[in-house]
């Protein structure tokens, strides 16, 4: 049940709850959110990307972009997964973990690139090679409505399929961090500094066969961001192609 404490009448409280909400979720309380996709699909857009790779700004800045977007987290989802295959060449990345480099790695194996690289960019589980020029249309499929609701650091999430039963789905959670910056001192990209939006820093997943779950919110490590969101989005548990996603901004960074 959502309470809130007026403190100047019900003007102020209306105009403060229009203020705070937005097309894919609302934030209800200091560590409360809930948001949900409909039942269109959403675009989820993944960068692999390294601090160490000199090809990757570009690509990093358009997917910054995406901040301006009208429909961020209602239409689109970006998410940066920082590898590390390229630690090696003289600059460590600080948001780079193996288990993302795995994560692209896997797509190969599913088929969904040819190779690994960076910077590589895939739409909905499959490789994207013509990001530069344009941004993913909006998607007409309908697929169903996935919803979650955030209390404190515990997580509710529920998938309505349209259509055929899917069967057993796995839950994805990433937590994103914004505002970061890096100067390199070291290897392709000595020399700058480096704006990244959008970075998982936090991620975790889990299976249901009766797609509704209960989790927690994933942990992530201390990094000064400025801010945070969360993202769901589910997959089949021996595919890594997601069928439906949603996110938002937390209302406040995760207490780690």
């Amino acid at each position: 049940m959502m309470k809130i404490k007026a403190w100047t009448g019900a003007g102020l409280l209306v105009a403060t709850l229009l203020a705070g909400m937005a097309l894919a979720g609302t934030a209800l309380a200091a560590d409360t959110l809930r948001i949900a996709s409909g039942e269109r699909r959403v675009n989820l857009v993944e960068l692999y990307t390294s601090e160490g790779c000199s090809s990757c700004p570009p690509a990093e800045a358009w997917l910054n972009g995406f901040l301006q977007e009208k429909g961020l987290w209602s239409r689109v989802i970006p998410l940066a997964f920082h590898v590390d295959y390229w630690d090696y060449i003289g600059w460590k990345d600080r948001f780079a973990e193996a288990r993302f480099s795995d994560r692209q790695y896997r797509y190969q194996r599913e088929g969904g690139i040819r190779t690994v690289y960076t910077p590589g960019m895939l739409l909905n589980g499959k490789e994207w090679r013509r990001w530069l020029n344009q941004r993913p249309a909006e998607a007409d499929e309908r697929v169903g409505s996935l919803s979650l609701e955030l209390d404190g650091d515990r997580i509710r999430a529920r998938f309505e399929a349209l259509g055929q039963p899917p069967g057993a789905l796995r839950l994805h959670l990433a937590v994103l961090a914004f505002g970061l910056t890096s100067e390199v001192a070291a290897g392709e990209n000595r020399g700058r500094e480096l704006a990244h939006e959008f970075v998982v820093v936090g991620l975790n997943a889990s299976d249901s066969a009766d797609l509704s779950w209960q989790a927690s919110l994933p942990e992530i490590r201390p990094t000064g961001a400025t801010r945070h969101a969360l993202v769901a989005w589910v997959s089949e548990p021996d595919s890594q192609r997601p069928l439906q996603a949603t996110g938002g901004w937390l209302p406040k960074s995760p207490g780690r």
